[in-house]
């Protein structure tokens, strides 16, 4: 009789980011579906665990929501050891951060160790070369595009390698930084089709904000003062050559922010307050239907992705984008929506009216959605961690 030989113990891979669960953005909504499809291949298809990680969490506590935290799960089939470090002072807690992340070196001898922030890859340098662990840097967007300092320009270089979203930022880093481009992996940011899809446009929300009838734009943005790139006034110097096309036109705005003020008083200076409807924060699990109110998406902005033109586009909107920034990897490089100088309203009111007049195929919402999630969607993001896992 042949002895049954054991599953050998799954690789063992370590995770240290700032913050995850605790709020909301672009990176902490990057990390989520990052986590959540490790998750989904850990696990082999005769349901063997493959792969399991322990993750350390700056400024996330205990009690934050975490629908990965599968500490309850049989221990076989734990995927995630999730630790928690949230203190008060903040000082106090990078201390407990380098003295948990040392032990875990120690104790686990971890494969590799993801490090999900520049601000803390000088410490996971300090700490894996001198035990031979490699770790990867994981970048987003603007924090690694201008020259950093010596000891975060090391950790760059010193990295087994480097993973961003996009060939714009991974460009902009590599030049600003002295990067090996050939070091530099590709994980572009993923959409959830099954949460952003086409739907009628909801009466309550056409009641809320006074839009029946209207030919609707709109942008989801910080409305910041240090975020003007965005372009919201850009769209909006716009609109009166837009509404001597179609008188019916009106913007609606998501987001919040201290450059509101300035955007209002811009809308009254060019006599299109009333065109205008500022709707403040809008919470994620209402955005899909604020999207389903909109015939188009326009934000002429320099974005290091844009992760906003994957929602629209996925809920059958089409989209106007900056030309020269990373929205040139979701638009397909113009093949899915409209690319124009980011500063120029001119510009935006003659692609917005193309949009408006609906001819091009770039309008046809379900070939959008459809050149979308084939490309971003999340068997599409599975497959590509998959990839350079």
């Amino acid at each position: 009789m042949t002895e049954e030989k054991p599953f050998p113990a799954p690789q063992r891979d370590l995770f240290v980011f700032l913050e995850v669960f605790a709020g909301e953005g672009g990176i902490q909504s990057y990390v989520k579906d990052l986590l959540g499809a490790y998750r989904s291949l850990a696990r082999g298809t005769d349901d063997r665990l493959l792969q399991a990680a322990d993750v350390l969490i700056l400024r996330d506590s205990p009690d934050c929501e975490n629908p990965l935290d599968d500490r309850l799960a049989p221990p076989g089939k734990r995927v995630f050891n999730f630790t928690y470090l949230k203190t008060q002072p903040l000082w106090w807690g990078r201390m407990r951060l380098a003295t948990v992340l040392l032990i875990q070196l120690l104790r686990s001898q971890p494969a590799r160790v993801f490090c999900g922030h520049i601000n803390l890859a000088p410490l996971v340098r300090f700490l894996c070369q001198p035990l031979g662990i490699p770790y990867i840097v994981l970048t987003y967007g603007k924090e690694v595009w201008t020259p950093l300092s010596p000891p975060y320009r090391r950790a760059l270089n010193d990295a087994a390698c480097v993973w961003t979203i996009g060939r714009y930022s991974r460009d902009l880093a590599c030049r600003s930084n002295e990067i090996d481009p050939a070091k530099v992996r590709i994980l572009p940011c993923a959409i959830d089709g099954s949460v952003f899809f086409p739907g009628a446009k909801p009466q309550h929300l056409l009641d809320l904000y006074g839009l029946g009838g209207a030919k609707v734009l709109m942008t989801v943005a910080r409305l910041w003062s240090g975020d003007i790139y965005k372009g919201v006034d850009v769209t909006i110097r716009a609109l009166p050559t837009i509404a001597a096309a179609f008188p019916d036109v009106k913007y609606l705005v998501v987001g919040r922010g201290d450059d509101r003020p300035r955007l209002e008083r811009l809308a009254r200076d060019l006599g299109v307050a009333d065109r205008v409807v500022f709707a403040g924060f809008v919470p994620t699990a209402e955005l899909p239907d604020h999207y389903r109110v909109a015939d188009a998406y326009i934000m002429p902005s320099q974005e290091g992705f844009g992760i906003v033109y994957l929602e629209a586009m996925a809920t059958g909107i089409p989209v106007l984008s900056g030309d020269s920034d990373g929205s040139a990897d979701p638009l397909q490089d113009g093949k899915l929506g409209w690319q124009v100088p980011h500063r120029d309203p001119q510009a935006v009111a003659a692609a917005c009216l193309e949009i408006l007049q609906g001819d091009d195929l770039r309008c046809d919402g379900v070939w959008l959605r459809q050149q979308t999630l084939e490309k971003f969607g999340k068997d599409a993001f599975v497959r590509r961690l998959g990839e350079l896992l």
